[in-house]
């Protein structure tokens, strides 16, 4: 059985047990999280899409932990005029662990 969860603008397919980084949430550490944006669910071979979402299908979750992505390097560059731009950014995430998919 997998679901595919929307959260952060981004689309994810999830099952239980799954360790997943999404976009940084304001939960606490050790928190659950429910999911009701879920926009497809599968049990064995049967699939059930939702139009936006699917209703009664929720998504609960444990939130693991708080961290940063690795350093992505941004550097713009014209030749010949002299322009140079260097900037770094991480991304802050959220490590989530998927307990169970309600459908």
């Amino acid at each position: 059985m997998y679901a595919i969860i929307e959260t952060g603008g981004k689309q994810y397919k999830v099952q239980e047990g799954d360790v997943v980084f999404i976009e940084k949430l304001m939960n606490e550490e050790g928190s659950a999280i429910t999911f009701d944006k879920v926009v497809a669910v599968a049990k064995e071979d049967k699939v059930s899409f939702g139009a936006p979402f699917v209703s009664n299908a929720t998504v609960t979750a444990k939130v693991l932990s708080h961290g940063k992505d690795k350093k992505v390097i941004v550097f713009k560059y014209k030749p010949k005029k002299g322009y140079r731009r260097k900037q770094g950014h991480r991304q802050p995430y959220t490590k989530i662990q998927i307990e169970k998919i309600n459908a």
